[in-house]
């Protein structure tokens, strides 16, 4: 399997060391999984996409569904990975050690809420989000790609290191550094908006002082600290220098990670169907509602598709940033409402009231603060993979002419995009990504529809389903797709079950959960809530560098100095 790069490019790489291959109609980036995985975004600015999409085994069913989170990323990965790259044994070691970590036996639980509503529980990982299991499995692929590639160095030789770097609107920046820590030979930068990301995620990731791990907090948004790592990754000199690589959701493997529990809900959910009203799961239609912010994880819901899981349809979930529901309403992909009436030389707008993650909004770029701030963001960086599989499906010729087409069509979109903060989508995209998609925008505050109908919006769902008949707490980010759930399924076949992704651990949210059900004499925060891993987390010491303006230079300057100073120390002691 070899991989190629959404926005064309003539470079042609190989696993371990750069290959030519002879492709000379189309002009692309191939590469292997192991570069794929340790660069993230390639040169030219594109996303790393699979040549071709693999088809499930003939007997998958039958063979797969008695398997353990263990065994169906083996046989998942597998299809994307060959035994030249990794080994299946190989493979099933860095998948055992990667969520071993993990709380729950299952790794990722499906939960009933009623006979056809169910919420996988994607949390129950070491920092208690769900980008934990792509993270676990990311570390320890870097770890496996440098000592493999160490090993084979002749005694003295500089060994290779990587230098990854992040940005983070709360949870991927935990995730990844308790992926990472202690790792040989790597070093890892997050950077946060200083001030914007919750309590408990800074002193998550802050309290980590392992040698090589640095927190940079950056005065300014998220989207200002990932265009300052999309731009440190853009500068060629640089990350050359010091061998970047990525763990924010363009990573590929993130990708593939996540495509596993969909397929482990699959079966989970036929499990749990013949227990309890003997019903066969093709006599029913799946639906994966997907809370959604920069589109990695419902886009590996995509894959699985397209690989052949029985998915009736994937909703996009998005709270008051809605730039992908109102994608699917009107094929116009923009960064602000035009009917908004947003004026740019505004000020900060205000924090929401009972948000207590990220806080990424502010009038000058657009962003609304919402209670559920991890999708607080302006464009969605995975999207660019799907609209090149719709281009590609809306253009002629043989396969490298329509490879060709797809790439110079996204590269005319995202220019648009970033030059006119807007790009209109020909009517037979939208039709295409309405094949598989629908989406649907939550707010915080309740409001009524012309039906008269109440929608059930974050905070109101949050009491709703801890009302229930099988009482749930569910985090911010949860609620608002329990609420896209309950509007999609007025359009649903009567026989739909929906799947609700859980992403977060509530106490992740403590503010936003604790006033949705400050009113219920039932509800204790820290009796029903609070794990024992959090308690006296805010009280430990904490390390991390200042960046007083949004500056690519000033973080250049960071990482220079700090594994300048890593490398001193290393020498000075002896070790390499």
């Amino acid at each position: 399997m070899k991989y190629l790069s959404t926005r064309g490019g003539n470079e042609r790489l190989s696993f371990e060391e750069v290959q030519l291959f002879p492709i000379s109609d189309v002009c692309r980036l191939i590469i292997s999984l192991s570069q794929t995985v340790l660069t993230g975004l390639a040169p030219n600015g594109g996303l790393y996409i699979p040549e071709y999409i693999p088809t499930l085994p003939e007997n998958w069913r039958s063979d797969w569904k008695n398997y353990s989170f263990v065994d169906l990323s083996v046989a998942v990965l597998s299809l994307y990975i060959s035994e030249d790259e990794i080994s299946e044994s190989e493979l099933r070691q860095l998948v055992e050690k990667s969520y071993k970590t993990f709380r729950h036996p299952d790794v990722t639980p499906l939960k009933s809420l009623d006979d056809k509503t169910f919420v996988l529980e994607l949390f129950h990982g070491p920092t208690f989000a769900f980008k934990d299991v792509a993270l676990q499995l990311l570390g320890n692929l870097f770890e496996f790609f440098l000592l493999r590639r160490n090993a084979a160095k002749s005694a003295g030789a500089e060994l290779e290191k990587l230098t990854v770097v992040g940005a983070t609107s709360g949870d991927t920046g935990s995730a990844a550094i308790y992926g990472l820590r202690g790792k040989a030979n790597v070093s890892i930068f997050i950077l946060h908006p200083k001030g914007r990301v919750s309590p408990i995620q800074e002193a998550q990731m802050t309290t980590v002082t392992d040698a090589n791990v640095h927190n940079v907090a950056v005065k300014g948004t998220f989207d200002d600290c990932q265009d300052i790592v999309k731009s440190l990754f853009a500068d060629r000199e640089f990350n050359s220098t010091h061998r970047l690589a990525a763990v924010n959701s363009i990573n590929w493997a993130r990708i593939l990670a996540q495509t596993v529990y969909y397929f482990l809900a699959y079966f989970q959910l036929q499990s749990q169907l013949q227990l309890s009203t003997d019903t066969n799961i093709d006599d029913v239609g799946v639906e994966f509602v997907v809370p959604t912010g920069n589109f990695g994880d419902i886009l590996a819901g995509y894959y699985a598709k397209r690989m052949g899981l029985p998915v009736s349809r994937l909703v996009v979930a998005t709270n008051e940033n809605d730039i992908l529901a109102r994608f699917w309403k009107s094929g116009s992909y923009e960064k602000v409402d035009p009917s908004s009436g947003h004026d740019s030389s505004s000020g900060a707008t205000a924090p929401a009231d009972g948000s207590s993650d990220g806080k990424q909004g502010t009038a000058t770029c657009g962003v609304k603060e919402t209670l559920s701030p991890a999708m607080d963001i302006l464009v969605s960086s995975n999207f660019e993979r799907l609209l090149w599989y719709l281009a590609f499906e809306n253009t002629s010729g043989s396969q490298a002419e329509k490879e060709m087409e797809a790439c110079n069509l996204l590269g005319s979109w995202m220019s648009s995009l970033k030059e006119d903060g807007r790009v209109k989508l020909p009517v037979n995209v939208l039709l295409s990504a309405r094949k598989d998609f629908a989406a649907e925008r939550i707010s915080d505050e309740e409001m009524r529809t012309s039906l008269s109908l109440r929608e059930f919006q974050t905070l109101a769902t949050i009491q709703s389903f801890f009302n229930g008949a099988v009482s749930y707490i569910a985090d911010p980010h949860t609620a608002v797709g329990l609420a896209a759930a309950r509007v999609v399924a007025r359009q649903s076949r009567e026989n739909v079950r929906q799947i609700v992704l859980s992403t977060a651990h509530p106490a992740k949210f403590s503010e936003a959960v604790s006033r949705a059900l400050k009113d219920d004499t039932r509800f204790d925060f820290d009796r029903d809530v609070l794990p024992q891993e959090f308690r006296g987390l805010l009280e430990k010491d904490k390390r991390v560098i200042d960046v007083e303006r949004p500056d690519v230079d000033l973080v250049k300057a960071v990482i220079e100095k700090t594994v300048g100073h890593q490398a001193s120390k290393l020498a000075s002691s002896g070790s390499v």
